[in-house]
C-alpha cells in the first residue's frame, strides 16, 4: 500500500479564512464573534413542534401535554383535567373518539423518537376525553350572537367539528343529516368496539348543546334545494363525506349482486341490520376500512342460509334485516382480506393489522384481483387474483402467478366518493367536491366544504377542514374577505393570551419613541412567536437533556380466532390518571420554555435569572440582563427545548 503523505491529506482541503495583513471582516456575521464575547444576546423564540404541525385537525398538543404534566397551571377554581380538556378542544371537539381510533400522525412526527419512542399522544388524550364525559364536561354557549346564520350539510366530523366552531364564534347553525342520527362515519362506518356508541353520543351531544338547530333524515338535492338554502343562509357548509363506495375495476363485478362495497356493508352492520354473514368472505383492500369489514365479519360469523331473502347482499342493500334470533348459532366465517401492497406495507394501522391476524383472518399482499367469477345464477362464486408488484400506486401483474379464492361474498373496500345525487352543481365530475386553502369552494362564495368529500383521509383532517372552514365563514361573514392561511395552520399556544389569563397584560403603548425594549412595560422584550411559520426539529434542541424513559402503553384486550364470535367488547384500554400524568412529562416541550433552569444554572456570566415570580408564567419563565450578557451561546446550547436562539437585540 502506498504511503500517504502530509501534502496528500490537506492539498486541495485545508482551507485559510483570511490572508496574511487581512484586516477587516469580508461580512458582518463574521464581525459577531470576538473572543470571549460577541454582538449576540439570548432571544425568547416560541415555535410550532412537530406533533402539532403533523395533526391534521390542528391540535396544540404541547399546551395540553404541558397541562398534564402540571407546568401549565390552571386557575384555582379550576382542576388540571377541566383545564387540559378546554385547551384540547379548542381545535377538536372529539378528544375521546380521537383518543381512541386516530392513527395519529402527531405520534410519528413527535421529537421524542430521536431519543427512545413517541409520546402516547393518543392514550393522554383518551384519558383526558373519558374523564369529559365521566365529569359531563361540557361547551359554553357563545356569550353574544351575531345575528348570523349557517346551514352546515352532514353531520359527521367535519359538519360538526364546523358546527361547534361556528357555534363557538356566536354564529348559528341549522345541521342537515341525512342519516337517522348524527356521526357520519364516526357511526356508520366504524365499528362500536372502535367507537363506543355512548362515547360517540356524549361527544356529539355536547355539540349539539351549545345551541345547534338538527335536522335528521333531511337530504339536501332532494328536501331541500341548494337555491333555498341560498335563500335562507347567509353562509353553506358541506361536509357530506363519502358514503359510495368504489367496485373492483375487474370483469364480473358490475351487476353481481353479492358483489358490494365495504362502505355499505359497515353501515348494514351499524345500523344493526347486518346480524351474520355467509360462507366464504373476501375482502379486497389493504387499508383500517377493510380491517374493519373482515373484523366485523368474524365476529359476525357465519350462518346457513335458511331463503332467498336472508341473503346479505338483501340485507346490505337495505331491502331486509336479519333476524337476531336467527343469527343465533353462528359458526366462524372464513374470511381472507387481500392487498396490493405486502402485508408489511399495508395502509391500515399495525395494530389493527396484528388484532386481525390473531382473529383468524388469512391476509394476502402483494396480490391484485382479475375477475370476479360467477356460477350459472349470476351471484360470485370466487375471485381470480394474481401477485403483483407495486410501480408506485400502480399494480403490476407477474404473469404465471394466477390463482383463485372462492367466496360466497366478495367486498371492495378500496375507496369511496360522495354520493351528490341531486347535486351536480357541486360535483367535480369524480364524486368530490373542489376547495381552496381557506376551504371555499371556488366561484361559490357563500358555500365551503370539508371532509373526506374533498378528499378522502382521516377523521382528524375532517375535523382540521371543519376548523378552517368555521374560520373562513366568519370572516367573511364579517368583512366579506377571507384572508390567507398560516403556512402552519393549527390551533397556536400565544403568550399574549396567557399573560392576559394570569393578569400580567403588558401596558398600552403610549405612542413615544424608544430605543430598545428591555426596560418597556408595553412589549415582552426579545420574544418572537414564529409558531404560524416555523416547526421546530430534533436538530434544535438539546437532546443530551433527556434520559430514558419508556412510554407508558395503554393496554389492550386481544382476542383469539376460537373467542372472536359475538365479541364486540372495546379493544384498548385508557391509561389510569398517574399513567396519563407520567406519560405526558416525557414530553420534551418542544419550541416553549419547560422551566428546567439549564440556562439559569450554567450562565457564566448570571446574566440569565428566573423572572420575579409574581410576573412570571408559562413561557415567560427567565429572563435577560443584556449589560451582563456576552453572548457567549451557553444558555442557547443547554436549552432542551430550543426556546433560546442566539440574535441581535438591546
Amino acid at each position: 500500500m502506498a504511503k500517504t503523505t502530509a501534502k496528500a491529506i490537506t492539498e486541495g482541503k485545508n482551507f485559510r479564512r483570511y490572508k496574511d495583513g487581512a484586516t477587516e471582516y469580508p461580512q458582518w456575521t463574521d464581525a459577531i464573534f470576538q473572543a470571549s464575547w460577541s454582538h449576540k444576546c439570548p432571544t425568547y423564540v416560541l415555535r410550532t413542534p412537530p406533533c402539532s404541525g403533523s395533526c391534521p385537525s390542528g391540535h396544540d398538543i404541547r399546551g395540553w401535554l404541558d397541562i398534564v404534566r402540571g407546568m401549565e397551571k390552571p386557575a384555582a377554581d379550576q382542576s388540571w383535567q377541566q383545564y387540559a380538556f378546554a385547551r384540547m378542544t379548542e381545535a377538536n371537539p372529539f378528544p375521546s373518539i380521537m383518543g381512541r381510533v386516530c392513527p395519529a400522525p402527531c405520534e410519528q412526527g413527535c421529537n421524542r423518537n430521536m431519543v427512545e419512542e413517541h409520546i402516547g399522544i393518543n392514550s393522554v388524550e383518551h384519558f383526558i376525553g373519558d374523564w369529559a364525559i365521566q365529569n359531563a364536561a361540557g361547551f359554553a354557549a357563545p356569550a353574544v350572537e351575531t345575528g348570523k346564520h349557517v346551514a352546515v350539510i352532514g353531520g359527521g366530523p367535519a359538519g360538526l367539528s364546523a358546527a361547534y366552531q361556528l357555534r363557538k364564534r356566536g354564529i348559528a347553525v341549522t345541521l342537515f343529516e341525512a342519516n337517522a342520527e348524527l356521526g357520519g362515519f364516526m357511526r356508520y362506518g366504524i365499528p362500536g368496539y372502535r367507537v363506543p356508541r355512548d362515547v360517540l353520543d356524549s361527544e356529539c351531544k355536547r355539540i349539539i348543546d351549545m345551541g345547534v338547530t338538527v335536522k335528521t333524515d333531511t337530504r339536501v338535492g332532494r328536501d331541500i334545494t341548494i337555491a333555498q338554502l341560498e335563500e335562507q343562509f347567509d353562509a353553506v357548509f358541506w361536509g357530506v363525506g363519502t358514503h359510495k363506495g368504489r367496485g373492483l375495476p375487474v370483469p364480473g363485478w358490475e351487476g353481481t349482486p353479492n358483489c358490494v362495497s365495504g362502505i355499505a356493508f359497515l353501515k348494514a352492520f351499524n345500523e344493526g341490520r347486518l346480524q351474520a354473514v355467509t360462507g366464504r368472505i373476501i375482502v379486497v383492500g389493504g387499508g383500517d376500512t377493510s380491517i374493519d369489514v373482515a373484523s366485523v365479519a368474524r365476529r359476525l360469523g357465519h350462518i346457513k342460509e335458511v331463503s332467498a331473502q336472508d341473503r346479505i347482499e338483501h340485507v346490505i342493500f337495505g331491502e331486509a334485516a336479519h333476524d337476531v334470533a336467527s343469527a343465533a348459532k353462528r359458526e366462524g366465517c372464513e374470511t381472507t382480506l387481500t392487498s396490493l401492497f405486502p402485508v408489511e406495507k399495508m395502509m391500515a394501522a399495525q395494530r389493527e393489522v396484528d388484532d386481525a391476524k390473531r382473529e383468524g383472518i388469512d391476509i394476502k399482499g402483494g396480490v391484485m384481483p382479475l375477475e370476479v367469477l360467477k356460477g350459472a345464477d349470476g351471484r360470485a362464486i370466487g375471485l381470480k387474483m394474481c401477485k403483483c408488484t407495486m410501480n408506485g400506486m400502480v399494480p403490476e401483474p407477474q404473469a404465471g402467478t394466477e390463482f383463485i379464492i372462492e367466496a360466497d361474498l366478495i367486498v371492495a373496500a378500496i375507496g369511496q366518493k360522495g354520493d351528490l345525487e341531486g347535486l351536480p352543481e357541486l360535483d367535480n365530475g369524480n364524486g368530490f367536491i373542489n376547495a381552496d386553502k381557506t376551504m371555499r369552494i371556488p366561484g361559490r362564495p357563500k358555500h365551503f366544504v370539508g371532509g373526506d368529500v374533498v378528499r378522502p383521509h382521516l377523521l382528524t383532517t375532517a375535523i382540521g377542514h371543519g376548523r378552517i372552514a368555521a374560520a373562513s365563514i366568519a370572516e367573511f361573514l364579517e368583512t366579506g374577505e377571507i384572508s390567507k392561511r398560516p403556512k402552519v395552520d393549527v390551533h397556536h399556544w400565544k403568550l399574549l393570551n396567557k399573560l392576559r389569563e394570569t393578569n400580567l397584560s403588558p401596558a398600552e403603548y403610549d405612542g413615544q419613541p424608544t430605543r430598545g425594549t428591555s426596560d418597556a412595560k408595553f412589549a415582552v422584550h426579545n420574544y418572537e412567536d414564529r409558531g404560524a411559520n416555523d416547526i421546530i426539529t430534533h436538530e434544535d434542541l438539546f437532546l443530551g437533556h433527556f434520559t430514558h424513559n419508556p412510554r407508558r402503553h395503554r393496554q389492550e384486550i386481544h382476542i383469539g380466532a376460537d373467542e372472536v364470535i359475538g365479541n364486540f367488547t372495546e379493544r384498548l384500554l385508557p391509561l389510569d390518571e398517574k399513567q396519563a400524568v407520567d406519560e405526558a412529562k416525557r414530553c420534551m416541550s418542544c419550541g416553549l420554555c419547560f422551566e428546567c433552569d439549564n440556562c439559569v444554572v450554567f450562565c457564566p456570566q448570571t446574566a440569565v435569572s428566573r423572572v420575579a415570580k409574581n410576573e412570571r408564567t408559562t413561557g415567560r419563565y427567565v429572563e435577560t440582563d443584556y449589560s451582563k450578557c456576552i453572548g457567549c451561546h451557553i444558555c442557547a446550547d443547554v436549552c432542551p427545548t430550543g426556546f433560546i436562539q442566539m440574535g441581535l437585540g438591546e
